[in-house]
């Protein structure tokens, strides 16, 4: 009984831990240089993480579909950035990223995770993978993770648009559906 005990307690924190350990991130966005910190991006409706890299043609597919989305939800006041959970932390290893801003019209910050810390806070799998937080009282709260919608190769045979639908729930003040949804893409490399 009591090694069960301690064990419920161990997860408990260490889930606690977790759950709050994001809040207190920080990145280099590749495009301005500066450092951001998530718990001052999670403004008005929420932010939109998308775990990218430039490597992953799943990430490439999806990324007409991510300027689509990030056009029609930021006037709603949804904040988009980029992750990138396996980029360098230094000028040369920004400069692919920037550029690739600039060429692909993304228009938004593209973060170097170089020690995959927000990838391993928020537990991705895949690129590219989908965290919505939104405000909370007790600090930014996980809203949705997972895929863009079910059909990265073909958009046009997409019927299953799961980061449009709880984005449109989030905007209307309400929980999406389903909060959590398999992505499918570029297995991330082990932490």
């Amino acid at each position: 009984m009591k090694k069960l005990i301690s064990l419920l307690f161990f997860l408990s924190v260490s889930f606690g831990v977790k759950s709050q350990s994001y809040t207190q991130l920080t990145a280099t966005d590749a495009v301005t240089g500066k450092t951001m910190e998530l718990s001052s991006m999670v403004k008005s409706k929420g932010l939109v993480l998308i775990f990218h890299t430039m490597e992953c043609p799943f990430a490439k597919m999806y990324e007409d579909r991510i300027k689509t989305l990030r056009a029609n939800f930021q006037n709603q006041g949804f904040t988009f950035a980029l992750v990138n959970p396996e980029a360098g932390n230094t000028e040369s290893d920004f400069l692919p990223l920037r550029n690739h801003i600039n060429q692909s019209g993304l228009n938004m910050s593209y973060l170097a995770d170089s020690a995959k810390e927000w990838a391993k806070a928020f537990g991705i799998t895949k690129i590219p993978e989908v965290v919505v937080l939104i405000p909370n009282a007790e600090g930014p709260k996980i809203a949705y993770r997972g895929a863009i919608d079910n059909n990265p190769q073909a958009e046009s045979a997409v019927t299953e648009r799961h980061l449009e639908r709880a984005l449109n729930q989030i905007a209307k003040g309400e929980s999406p559906a389903a909060s959590q949804v398999r992505p499918v893409g570029c297995n991330l490399r082990t932490y």
